[in-house]
């Protein structure tokens, strides 16, 4: 089991930048995929990125050239450097661990964490 816990939302302006990041209670080495999700009101929550432990990344078409997903390993920590943000990005953002690689709804969720674009 693992406990997550996010931090680094806030309020910016369009096209400024944000940095998340996700504190795991213990290290990630093994934990097959960590990840970012949000869920606007209204809407259902939805993949943001994605990494894997080897490093392989995924992102929604979304955010790709915009956003960067990282990890580390023996910290516990993930990232997500946030760039030219656009109010659409505007939602709760959690952050998953996968153990297994059996999709992020076998895993284990934060609280999220606010990201507020506006102007």
């Amino acid at each position: 089991q693992v406990q997550l816990v996010e931090s680094g939302g806030g309020l910016v302006q369009p096209g400024g930048s944000l940095r998340l990041s996700c504190a795991a209670s213990r290290s990630i080495f093994s934990i097959n995929t960590m990840g970012w999700y949000r869920q606007a009101p209204g809407k259902e929550r939805e993949l943001v990125a994605t990494i894997k432990s080897g490093g392989r990344t995924n992102y929604a078409d979304s955010v790709k050239g915009r956003f960067t997903i990282s990890r580390e390993n023996a910290n516990g920590k993930v990232y997500l450097q946030m760039n030219m943000l656009k109010p659409e990005d505007t939602a709760l953002y959690y952050c998953n661990a996968d153990p297994f690689g059996l999709g992020s709804s076998r895993g284990y969720w934060g609280q999220g964490t606010q990201v507020t674009v506006s102007s």
